[in-house]
């Protein structure tokens, strides 16, 4: 059952780190100019949508 939560969240966090990728290239799209910034707050949202793995893993088992 525990590898059954690790695969979903695996799996929801790989949609979320896509849809981040997809806003944030959008965003460039619209304003070329404010690429760092977007560039920060990308990195950072991904970042914390993959600590939830780890999260899982580490209070699964």
């Amino acid at each position: 059952m525990e590898n059954l939560h690790i695969t979903l969240t695996a799996a929801s966090v790989a949609l979320g780190i896509s849809a981040v990728g997809c806003a944030a290239v959008m965003a460039v799209g619209r304003n070329p100019g404010a690429s760092a910034k977007i560039l920060v707050q990308s990195v950072l949202a991904i970042a914390f949508t993959e600590a939830l793995v780890f999260y899982v893993i580490f209070l699964v088992k």
